[in-house]
């Protein structure tokens, strides 16, 4: 099997042998529950293309699930952390403090929204943002309920994975969570009752959470509000700016923080350095991971300088948070992003994307809703019942026809019925397009077997 287009060049079929030998291996020494989205094995990437381990060439669609918005081995990246390599590795912020380490807070201090003052520290991942954040909130204002949304996904250590709202697979059975954890409503326009505005959702949610207030827990012991601006493994739900300012005179009201869990949207995904400036509001902390260092393992947390200072001395960090190779591929990230215009470039490719996709939704049914914020995109797949058939299936085999056809992607949503597109911001015109092709393509096999 040898297929050829302007970028996509498969030489074997997918997975080839090389793929499946190593797929053997992985069974057999990795546990089955880190799961993969596709039997491949890379060996090298650049910008939006990746080749693997048999000499095939694909289009990646999924960005390491938004990890790598200035794509695969960005050069300037690179080069940063060559330089970094040669000087030390890590001497531990705790032990011998370092420059990169306050460089980069600097600079996120300046980019993050708000012009007040702010403090910035950082972690390894986007979970452990998220707790650190949780627990600044609860040490600043003395109290302990934390609120996130229906949908929501921080992560999958203990306290991330009790503020997210999918129980399988990311909480089922890994019980008991961690206490004083609610959820709240999140508007999904898309799946409103008949004849209901996106206004009415909006009214209709932020009445809701006024009587959880006296229903489940007082606005006096919330310490947080914690808000994915567009949720991500919820299935990229936009909400409106209405909602999300409603959430923000919510918090105001009653002396609750407002956490932006900006791990997925971050770092000019959506046409913005920072989604949540969207809708015009300003967080108290942020949550900083994936895309922040083009792949490097760091996260951050941001915020009012007051409230980052209420912990005592050896209450937050850890021995690897802020990696001096973290450190500067963020800043080289950063640099990246404002010197190649990536936040307009954002806006084009989210623009083509959802023409596209609106363009293939006219001609298949299976397509039921699509959306997105800048080149955060997605579209629903509904379930066609004289097959017997649900969208998740449909979903599985649309995926798989696709990397077998050259173009990596990945599924979300709270029933696993949306196809979601992460493509480095880098992508070109002509990469974007054959991506595209091939999606329109695999769409309408799945179609004509059916």
């Amino acid at each position: 099997m040898k297929v050829t287009r302007s970028f996509i060049r498969l030489k074997t079929e997918i997975p080839g042998p090389k793929s499946k030998e190593w797929l053997a291996k992985r069974n057999q020494h990795v546990p089955r529950g880190t799961f993969n989205a596709t039997p491949v094995f890379i060996e090298r990437g650049e910008g939006a293309l990746v080749t693997d381990v048999d000499g095939n060439t694909l289009i990646d669609f999924a960005g390491a699930i938004g990890s790598l918005n200035v794509g695969h081995c960005p050069q300037k990246v690179v080069e940063a952390l060559q330089e970094q390599i040669t000087k030390y590795l890590h001497p531990c912020f705790h032990v011998m403090m370092y420059e990169p380490y306050i460089q980069l807070a600097e600079k996120l201090n300046e980019i993050t929204p708000g012009s007040y003052e702010k403090k910035t520290f950082f972690l390894n991942s986007g979970a452990e943002a998220v707790e650190n954040a949780v627990k600044i909130a609860r040490k600043y204002t003395g109290r302990k309920a934390i609120l996130s949304f229906e949908r929501g996904f921080h992560g999958r250590t203990l306290l991330a994975m009790s503020l997210t709202s999918k129980v399988k697979p990311y909480k089922f059975g890994f019980g008991p969570f961690a206490p004083d954890t609610y959820k709240l409503p999140y508007p999904y326009y898309y799946h409103a009752p008949e004849g209901w505005t996106p206004d009415d959702v909006d009214d209709m949610i932020l009445q809701q959470i006024e009587e959880f207030f006296l229903k489940e827990v007082p606005a006096e012991d919330v310490a947080a509000i914690i808000i994915e601006p567009v949720q991500g493994e919820g299935g990229f739900v936009v909400p409106s700016k209405k909602f999300v300012q409603g959430i923000r005179q919510i918090c105001d009201q009653y002396g609750i923080l407002m956490i932006a869990d900006e791990i997925q949207t971050g770092f000019g995904r959506t046409g913005k350095m920072f989604a949540i400036e969207h809708f015009q509001v300003v967080p108290d902390l942020i949550t900083m991971s994936k895309s922040i260092a083009a792949g490097i393992p760091i996260s951050a947390v941001t915020g009012r300088s007051m409230i980052m200072d209420a912990p005592e001395p050896g209450q937050i960090g850890g021995t690897y948070g802020g990696s001096p190779l973290g450190c500067v591929a963020a800043l080289a990230v950063i640099e990246m992003i404002e010197q190649e215009q990536l936040l307009e470039r954002a806006c084009v490719i989210g623009e083509k994307i959802r023409t596209r996709f609106g363009e293939i939704r006219e001609k298949y049914e299976i397509i039921g809703d699509v959306r997105g914020l800048g080149a955060m995109c997605a579209f629903e797949i509904t379930s066609i019942p004289h097959r017997n058939q649900s969208g998740k299936e449909l979903v599985g085999q649309i995926l798989s026809k696709c990397y077998r056809r050259g173009v990596v992607m990945m599924s979300a949503g709270l029933y696993g019925n949306v196809i979601r597109v992460l493509a480095p911001l880098v992508i070109t015109d002509e990469q974007l397009q054959e991506g595209l092709d091939v999606i329109d393509e695999a769409i309408a096999q799945v179609v004509k077997e059916g």
